[in-house]
């Protein structure tokens, strides 16, 4: 049988859920139907890839077994078992687990083990706090294993019993005609076993809602989409099975001063008229303290300062960003009348001068040249 990683023969990411798992498997087993591909010799071969995959990724041990250390934790023989058409394999329990649910159930009892589910928490950080890292507190509801009865879901001193309906299997077999159609079984619902005395805290159910308090911790150079893993603290399985993964997603608030750039920072400095023209220092925030910052006489809004490594150092390692500041002349309002004089005395003491203005000057020669483009 195929060596192909199991995921990628049904087509699914890592950590698919078992509704969308027993999807993948329902599209590829009506794909590859060797009755529907007669001509295809290959399509019993990919069919029966598809069979030994999903036989070893919806049995959460073996699932569990095959993450670890992939093909090598798991017997592919035995998840191939009876796939073959050739084997005498019942063609019921071949399909069982693909066209079961149609008819109330699947092929196999549900009183085998279940993957918890995977749970999501939304983190909000400041800008601060993703740059240089923090440990976070977070409660999350969740159910978790009942500690009375260990997750058995029966009273401690009892343990429950095989269903004398199903015999063990979660599912009844009823004749309708010339078909023998499967269906969840009405005693058990499926489990495969009955609590005749259940555990109080639980109700038999073997899981507990509670609010649990983890702590996250946060690595250096976090941005907007990224997530953590935290393996095991999702909710607990079901019989035994291994509990699901909690899944951290980073959301970086808005910050008054900054703003983010893969791995630089960006902000606006605003300066006088006066500075502007003349040239200057001042000094500008950066995310460790104040730096100064030279202002070269002459500059115009829009012109952008560079400052070397005082932006993010990235999370999967790599050179720190860059600090980018972007100068706005501001224009001074609420002047006096003897400034406003003076702003006069200034500006006829340039008269028409365009040299003073290079942009004016640029902006006026295009507006020329495309009147005189223009034909009327």
């Amino acid at each position: 049988m195929s060596k192909r990683d199991y995921y990628e023969v049904l087509g699914v990411s890592r950590d698919v859920n078992e509704a969308d798992l027993k999807k993948a498997y329902r599209r590829m087993a009506m794909k590859f139907h060797p009755d529907k591909n007669q001509d295809n010799p290959e399509a019993e071969d990919k069919f029966k890839e598809a069979k030994e995959a999903y036989d070893i990724l919806s049995d959460a041990q073996k699932r569990a077994a095959y993450d670890q250390y992939g093909h090598a934790g798991v017997d592919p023989s035995a998840a191939a078992g009876a796939g073959g058409f050739g084997g005498g394999a019942n063609f019921s329990d071949i399909f069982g687990d693909v066209f079961g649910d149609i008819f109330g159930g699947g092929g196999r009892g549900r009183s085998r083990a279940y993957r918890g589910s995977d749970l999501r928490y939304n983190m909000e950080l400041s800008l601060e706090e993703a740059v240089f890292g923090t440990t976070v507190k977070i409660k999350i509801p969740t159910l978790v294993s009942c500690k009375t009865c260990d997750g058995s879901g029966a009273k401690k001193g009892s343990q429950a019993t095989t269903c004398n309906t199903c015999g063990g299997t979660g599912q009844v077999r009823i004749q309708q005609g010339f078909f023998s159609v499967q269906q969840t079984c009405p005693h058990c619902h499926g489990q495969g076993k009955v609590i005749k005395d259940p555990c109080g805290d639980c109700h038999g159910q073997g899981r507990v809602e509670e609010r649990k308090t983890l702590s996250v911790k946060v690595p250096s150079g976090v941005d907007n989409g990224d997530r953590i893993r935290l393996s095991g603290e999702g909710e607990a399985g079901e019989n035994g099975g291994p509990a699901g993964d909690l899944y951290v997603h980073m959301h970086v608030k808005p910050h008054p001063i900054f703003e983010r750039d893969g791995n630089n920072l960006l902000c606006q400095v605003p300066i006088g008229v006066a500075t502007a023209a003349l040239g200057g220092e001042m000094e500008v925030p950066t995310l460790k303290g104040r730096i100064k910052l030279k202002i070269p006489a002459e500059t115009q809004t829009g012109k952008l300062f560079r400052i070397k490594g005082k932006g993010v150092s990235p999370v999967r390692g790599g050179p720190t960003g860059d600090l980018i500041c972007k100068v706005v002349v501001e224009t001074p309002v609420k002047l006096t009348a003897k400034q406003k004089e003076l702003l006069r005395q200034l500006d006829e003491s340039m008269g028409n001068d365009n040299n003073h203005n290079p942009q004016s000057k640029s902006w006026m020669n295009g507006v020329k040249k495309f009147f005189d483009d223009m034909k009327f």
